[in-house]
């Protein structure tokens, strides 16, 4: 059987110990582990004969396919028209319906 060896890392002790010294007495949240993520890349807009081919696709009409987004349907359908733009998650949902449009129809 391997041995691992372990390296005694003092100033590493010494921050845990001050670490969890800091949560006890609530001065910060200890946490166990840290991750990081990348982030998705910021989407550009999307054009309403974009949407337009998004619900064709999906073979759907403005009700249907506003009730698949979970928007009113009279938001879907301005943003068919041009009036209004979305944004924010309704953007990136809109991006992920028109990359795999099979995952508005999964129940």
């Amino acid at each position: 059987m391997k041995r691992k060896e372990i390296e005694f890392d003092a100033e590493e002790l010494v921050r845990s110990v001050e670490a969890f010294a800091a949560h006890t007495t609530g001065k910060t949240k200890l946490t166990l582990r840290t991750r990081t993520l990348r982030l998705p890349k910021p989407l550009r807009p999307v054009r309403p004969a974009e949407i337009r081919a998004i619900r064709r696709k999906l073979n759907a009409s403005q009700a249907v396919f506003a009730a698949l987004l979970n928007v009113a349907t009279v938001t879907a359908a301005s943003w068919e028209s041009g009036r209004r733009t979305p944004t924010g998650p309704a953007l990136r949902l809109l991006d992920l319906a028109r990359r795999r449009p099979e995952v508005l129809l999964a129940a």
